[in-house]
This record gives C-alpha cells, sequence and structure tokens, in this order.
C-alpha cells in the first residue's frame, strides 16, 4: 500500500504556495481534510475486509485518493507558480 503523501512547510514556502490568496488556501485545506477522511474510511475498510473483492474495491479506492490529494497538491503548486 503506499504511504500517505506528505510535504513539509518549508516544501510550501519554497514553492510559493503560502502566497496565495486565503480562501484558496482554506479551500485545499477543506479539500484535503475531506480527502482524508475518505482515506482513512477507505484503509479501514481494506483492512478489516474478509474477502479479496472487497479488499481489492477499498485498495482502489486507497490509490485514487491518494492520487486526487496528489493532483490538489499539484494544481496548488501550480497555481503557486504562476501567481510568482
Amino acid at each position: 500500500m503506499a504511504d500517505r503523501l506528505s510535504y513539509s512547510v518549508q516544501d510550501l514556502l519554497d514553492r510559493g504556495a503560502m502566497e496565495q490568496p486565503p480562501e484558496l488556501r482554506r479551500l485545499f485545506h477543506q479539500l484535503n481534510n475531506q480527502l482524508g477522511i475518505i482515506l482513512a474510511h477507505a484503509e479501514l475498510m481494506e483492512k478489516k475486509s474478509t474477502d479479496e473483492n472487497s479488499r481489492a474495491r477499498a485498495t482502489q479506492v486507497v490509490t485514487s485518493v491518494l492520487d486526487a490529494m496528489g493532483t490538489a497538491k499539484e494544481i496548488r503548486m501550480q497555481m503557486a507558480n504562476k501567481a510568482s
């Protein structure tokens, strides 16, 4: 299973993400929180699944959420780069 995405405050500062308007930072933070909740539930389902089909579906959800978190991060970084 893939590790959760993580990035440091320094990574965000280096790429200019903190220069974004507060409303936009709030939306990305909210999106990340929502995806984190989905990820936690999918990981729990993956762990507790008793059959291979359910486990495979939960694994797909985990993978998709991680991809979505990465996409949100990339959008945020691209927007920050264009703003600078």
